[in-house]
């Protein structure tokens, strides 16, 4: 179609004439909604950047001779990365005499990985670097998936709050109402203990 009347068919039907492959030959254009056009590709530009997941890298160091207690702490932030979608790398640093027994910087580097195994996997395998041996571990979760993980959790704790919330308030209702009815009843009761003989005035009758 020549340009010519194609730009009247896009005035007689209120539209935009847009060229999509300025590269074809020959080139390719659309009637549309310019506006709408731009507005939908903007929206779906967002929509991406919003999804995308921007996978993060943290670090945990441990030493050779770690004590129980510090490598469950030391665990603990490694499982915290991983459910959060970041990769972490594991550094084991070396001493002295200690870097003549690499065996044992992977034996901890092989534990650990089996330790968090529900989390991560093995994304790069153990290597000595100088007097460091590395490993990375990469999230068995996407990003996004950890994150729509994290705001149900906390829908889940939110609703929890509301439910107990609810339940302390009829329970206190319902603390409120039995003390009210204990309240009359005691008193529905001492006034049928009240007589003629309590009122000292007999010109008035109780």
């Amino acid at each position: 179609m020549r340009v010519e009347d194609a730009l009247r068919l896009a005035a007689e039907n209120d539209l935009d004439l847009v060229e999509v492959a300025p590269q074809a030959r020959p080139p390719v254009a659309k009637l549309m909604d310019y506006g709408k056009f731009k507005y939908e590709a903007a929206q779906k530009v967002r929509d991406a950047r919003r999804n995308q997941s921007n996978v993060d890298t943290k670090e945990m160091k441990l030493r050779l001779k770690i004590d129980q207690h510090d490598y469950e702490t030391k665990k603990g932030h490694v499982v915290r990365f991983l459910k959060g979608g970041d990769k972490v790398k594991i550094t084991i640093m070396f001493r002295g005499r200690e870097q003549s027994r690499p065996e044992l910087g992977m034996a901890l580097l092989q534990r650990l990985a089996a330790d968090v195994t529900e989390f991560g996997y093995v994304e790069s395998a153990p290597k000595q670097d100088g007097r460091n041996m590395l490993m990375v571990l990469g999230p068995t979760k996407k990003k996004t998936d950890a994150k729509a993980d994290r705001d149900a959790d906390r829908e889940r704790r939110m609703e929890q709050r509301r439910e107990n919330a609810e339940a302390e308030r009829a329970a206190e209702a319902q603390l409120r109402e039995k003390a009210a009815a204990e309240k009359a009843a005691a008193d529905r009761a001492a006034k049928k203990r009240r007589g003629p003989a309590d009122n000292m005035d007999p010109d008035i009758d109780l």
